[in-house]
């Protein structure tokens, strides 16, 4: 079976500039040229209105200057964007991440077999006016599973999916490898674009640049890189989730100060912010927004250079992690709103358990198998991405390791510069950074694929896909994807991570809470992400 890899290695700068994978501090620059610089991030545009003819004005706490390409995509901004602009054959709830029809008439009654068969929705048009049909998500899937074509989704589908038939003009079928019932949450991953638009010359890169043109409930109107994003009501959407904005304006402001100072006081510029710092929680509450968390897999993580002695040695990594005094770090960086992790999934996985070897806080332990592993006067610098949350959380890492005789320097940069570093192969010791894979669902087995796998990035920075017990994790991983019976899968999967968890070469530290504010006397119907981003397809004005 080929690898089950979500992100099948592509150059470092294609990675980033396409998926913005660490959100806010991964995205590259980029310049879209139909489209004008834009005025200011803090700067409203356009008429703000009033009553149902108000523009909805968001602030979001990660760059809008990632990959818009769906079938590419990590980006927060863009992601969450996508899911208002475009329409999977089906998608899935924000908060549940259940199936639900939307370019297709109904969810697939059968999962349990290798042929899903779905008809389009009567009068679905793209944005352009052009009517959706079998042919544009022929076109979709054929990008996605092409082997000549890298994309983070092929990860998410070539696994499982053989390919995708026309039947009629709204009739398509899906052709699976073996029985694959998560496979259909997947589906909202694969955004239906208009053939006649994304099959011209240079289409593609006009569609990580900002262009997009979909079926869902709103089109873009405006995109500002580094600034706002703009879009209004779709009139001629006949979907399950109509538009309830006339207009709505994104700014992207990913510092925080002027994050929170657009939301707040009595002449807040904006009705709804992600990203908010733990530390402006009490103050935005004071002033009577909703501020609310969504616990998920958001978490920070460290990944060990395993060809740097003396990390190579399983002792080393697992004392450096039972050094960490990860209570005081959810007390302190987190501000309480947070957990120390206890697996690489978080406790609200529907397949966690707590893994066999759980990291508590144990500078005895961690100190003995230092000791066994013969190492004396470790220093470590550690590599860190300068995402706010993150740099709140490494003095305690620092102050844990020197606690055990293990001098200690942080060395906070900016994401790109920190992965450049691993793109040119310079040495490293060991990275500290953040990731969220709920962004693309809930389902373990993408969860741990996106990270773990022979050709996996993130693998290939650590270093470590040609160890043996990495070439037999990685053959588990593949047998439990392929394993029919749900409950086997779930049993092999939390066996694997046991694997993972005891190696400690990627891993998570803590999974924290992420912090949505809005206006209540305003907005009606939100509900909290645990990732990135926000989604108001189900909001409403008061």
């Amino acid at each position: 079976m080929r690898d089950v890899n979500p992100a099948p290695a592509p150059h470092r700068r294609s990675f980033l500039k396409y998926t913005g994978a660490l959100g806010a501090a991964a995205a590259l620059s980029s310049t879209l040229g139909a489209c004008s610089s834009g005025p200011e991030s803090t700067n409203d545009t356009g008429g703000s209105g009033s009553g149902a003819n108000a523009t909805l004005t968001a602030v979001i706490g990660y760059g809008n200057d990632g990959s818009w390409d769906p079938t590419q995509t990590a980006s927060a901004f863009c992601m969450a964007a996508n899911n208002h602009i475009y329409e999977g054959l089906l998608d899935t709830d924000p908060i549940s991440r259940e199936p639900y029809a939307a370019l297709a008439t109904q969810v697939p009654a059968d999962l349990t077999g290798t042929s899903w068969k779905f008809t389009l929705r009567a009068g679905a048009t793209f944005h352009d006016g052009k009517p959706v049909t079998a042919d544009d998500v022929v076109f979709v899937f054929d990008r996605i599973l092409d082997p000549k074509t890298q994309t983070l989704a092929k990860g998410f589908f070539a696994p499982w999916l053989k390919e995708v038939r026309k039947i009629d003009a709204r009739n398509v079928e899906l052709v699976l490898k073996f029985p694959f019932p998560e496979g259909v949450s997947r589906l909202t991953l694969a955004k239906i674009m208009p053939k006649h638009v994304f099959s011209q010359p240079g289409a593609w890169d006009d569609a990580i640049k900002g262009k997009a043109i979909g079926s869902g409930p709103y089109r873009q109107t405006a995109h500002h890189p580094k600034s706002n994003t703009t879009f209004e009501a779709f009139t001629a959407y006949n979907g399950p989730r109509r538009a309830a904005f006339k207009k709505m304006n994104w700014l992207t402001i990913v510092d925080a100060a002027p994050r929170v100072a657009k939301i707040s006081g009595a002449s807040a510029g904006a009705q709804i912010a992600d990203n908010i710092p733990y530390a402006n929680i009490a103050q935005l509450r004071k002033g009577g927004m909703t501020v609310q968390g969504g616990a998920g897999m958001n978490n920070l993580f460290l990944m060990f250079n395993t060809e740097h002695k003396p990390f190579d040695d399983v002792r080393v990594r697992q004392a450096l992690r039972y050094a960490i005094d990860t209570d005081k770090m959810v007390e302190v960086a987190l501000k309480g709103h947070g957990k120390p992790s206890t697996s690489f999934l978080n406790e609200a996985n529907p397949s966690y358990r707590p893994a066999k070897t759980v990291y508590s806080y144990d500078p005895e332990k961690a100190k003995k198998l230092l000791k066994e592993a013969g190492v004396e006067k470790l220093s470590i610098e550690i590599l860190s991405v300068n995402v706010s949350w993150i740099v709140d959380c490494l003095p305690t890492v620092k102050a844990s390791w020197d606690a055990i005789g293990v001098e200690t320097t942080l060395s906070p940069q900016e994401t790109t510069a920190v992965f450049t570093k691993m793109d040119q192969k310079q040495d490293y010791q060991v990275v500290a950074a953040a990731s969220n894979p709920n962004q693309f669902g809930l389902d373990a087995d993408l969860i741990m694929h996106y990270n773990y796998g022979p050709q996996n990035l993130w693998m290939g920075y650590a270093r470590w896909a040609g160890d043996p017990v990495a070439k037999q994790l990685f053959k588990d991983m593949d047998r439990a994807t392929q394993e029919p019976d749900a409950d086997k899968k779930k049993t092999m999967i939390q066996d694997y991570i046991d694997v993972v968890a005891e190696q400690a070469v990627l891993y998570p530290v803590v999974h924290n809470e992420l912090m949505t504010a809005w206006n209540p006397r305003r907005l009606a119907g939100i509900r909290p992400q645990p990732y990135p981003g926000i989604n108001l397809l189900q909001a409403k004005w008061v």
